[in-house]
């Protein structure tokens, strides 16, 4: 066995009197996003040669890739912090690094929140992540020879465009500002990542940061300005992906329908999001066929190209997230959303109409500064009659900084907290008469479809007297194409066969077990035995 060699990045020597590191472990909050920013630093450290070992395999080091969208989850990352600081206290680690979206928002704060830690990084710095494992000196030590030893060390840029500068990228005549199509562009690199999702699924992003100027969201202040990934880069990591094993491709990113506009890509039918969707088919047909998602859409400027290209691509999953946030015309402009009651609702019709077999999943923030009941029964009855097929509902929360946290100061425009729990409660009662209802349909109507195979799933509907599922099948948890990872309802496969992660089996709806879905391969179901005739 190879025992890993502790060390700075080259050119960076560690401080001498950093504590050696080998082993490193990894703690990854939030959204998809941050998974991949983790997968990235984790690949780092691993080909910088640090062993990658989990929480309780005693690590010299824990990095903490943090949250800081909501109060809750910077409640959170500050907690999960504060338990490696003390493990740290005892003798346990030797190094707590912290990075991602709380670091970059409350730098100023950090050590005051939780002394202890002994370096940070930014969201636009994640290549600096051996330095900061390493011990090595951070910029302002090499310059400032007075700069105490024991000064907690950290990299952290304002934004992309001084990110760009300080690795020499040039950056004459580019922008961040995010839609004059001079734009930076995302120049980071997502590649040779350490996958943290099974081997068959995969996160793939296609831009960061948003242009969007909603009045509740933190996004641009920590991510900055949409910045779209080249087509060409996305391509080269979405073959090594699928290469790799990955069938199925989550594109994401804060605003994927605006993808490519900031970087020229702004010929609308060939060009920006329908180009990119092209592209993706394309890698899927080259390795026989895959599922290409589309992630955190957003409604305005969602046009009829776009439609067209969701249901001509045969590899595109006939399936979108697209956040609508409320449905109320006058809570949509106080959330500067761009779009109101009518421009939404033609825009969720033109997509079923179009997309044969859509499946559309959303979100919305219930208790808005200023929402009344009239504006919330404008939303309660738009959910009963649309029927979307996966939602989600957010409580609304104060956020510093943002015009929607200075409205909430108001007493007249303040949510109580316990009408925001009811009419959470009154919306997902709701959608989950819609979702029960609709999964016994398919049921009743044995449905077919393809299922992807994520895991065994001993027990998970045992108890249940499902037709078709009997002591001689094993239970297998999987997706159908209207089903995304982690975040929708499951389909469980009761097989005769054995079945591995990432097959796909074409499979018949036996049963419904609230929001998810029991099936029975199909071939299994139609398997029948000739008895010879007598006489």
């Amino acid at each position: 066995m190879v025992r890993p060699t502790p060390h700075a990045a080259p050119g960076a020597p560690a401080a001498s009197d950093a504590p050696a590191i080998e082993r490193v472990a990894f703690i990854s909050l939030g959204c998809p996003k941050n998974l991949v920013d983790s997968e990235k630093m984790l690949g780092t450290l691993g080909e910088a040669g640090f062993t990658l070992v989990s929480e309780d395999q005693e690590p010299d080091a824990v990095v903490v890739n943090t949250c800081g969208f909501l109060e809750a989850s910077k409640e959170e990352s500050l907690e999960v912090i504060g338990e490696q600081v003390a493990r740290k206290e005892r003798g346990e680690i030797k190094r707590v690094v912290v990075a991602g979206c709380l670091v970059q928002r409350h730098r100023a704060r950090m050590l005051e929140w939780v002394p202890g830690i002994d370096a940070m990084i930014g969201v636009f710095d994640r290549d600096h992540v051996v330095d900061a494992v390493g011990g090595a000196p951070s910029p302002e030590e090499r310059t400032d020879l007075a700069a105490a030893s024991d000064r907690p060390r950290y990299w952290i840029a304002g934004n992309a465009l001084q990110a760009a500068k300080a690795r020499g990228l040039d950056t004459v005549g580019l922008t961040v500002h995010g839609k004059d199509g001079r734009g930076l562009g995302y120049f980071e690199s997502d590649a040779n990542r350490f996958r943290l999702t099974p081997r068959h699924w995969a996160y793939l992003r296609v831009s960061e940061g948003c242009n969007q100027r909603c009045a509740f969201c933190t996004i641009p202040s920590i991510r900055g300005k949409m910045r779209s990934k080249p087509l060409a880069d996305i391509v080269g990591e979405a073959r090594a992906l699928m290469a790799d094993g990955a069938f199925e491709l989550n594109l994401i990113g804060q605003d994927t329908t605006s993808y490519g506009y900031d970087i020229g890509y702004d010929e609308p039918d060939s060009e920006g999001l329908v180009g990119m969707l092209r592209a993706m088919d394309g890698v899927a047909r080259e390795f026989g066929g895959g599922w290409m998602r589309l992630m955190y859409a957003y409604p305005t400027n969602f046009t009829d190209a776009m439609i067209d290209a969701m249901a001509s691509l045969t590899n595109v999953v006939k399936y979108i997230d697209i956040p609508l946030q409320h449905m109320s015309t006058r809570m949509l402009h106080a959330m500067r959303r761009g779009l109101g009651f009518d421009e939404q609702a033609a825009l969720m019709e033109r997509l079923r109409e179009r997309i044969p077999g859509l499946a559309i999943r959303t979100t919305f923030i219930t208790g808005f500064p200023g929402e009344t009941d009239e504006d919330h029964e404008v939303l309660l009855d738009f959910v009963r009659e649309f029927q979307f097929d996966a939602m989600g509902v957010f409580r609304y929360s104060r956020e510093a900084g943002t015009p929607a946290g200075t409205m909430d100061l108001d007493p007249a425009l303040h949510v109580p907290e316990e009408v925001k729990r009811a009419r959470e409660a009154e919306l997902m009662l709701a959608q989950q008469e819609l979702a029960f209802e609709n999964a016994a349909y398919l049921a009743e109507q044995a449905a077919e479809f393809d299922v992807l195979i994520d895991a065994p799933a001993a027990g998970a509907t045992a108890g249940r007297a499902t037709s078709g599922v009997t002591d001689e099948t094993r239970l297998y948890a999987g997706r159908c194409y209207h089903q995304a990872p982690q975040i929708d309802s499951m389909t469980y496969v009761a097989s005769e066969a054995e079945r591995s992660p990432g097959e796909l089996v074409r499979c018949t709806i036996v049963g419904s077990d609230g929001y998810d879905l029991v099936a029975r391969p199909t071939e299994e179901l139609s398997r029948r035995v000739s008895l010879p005739v007598m006489g």
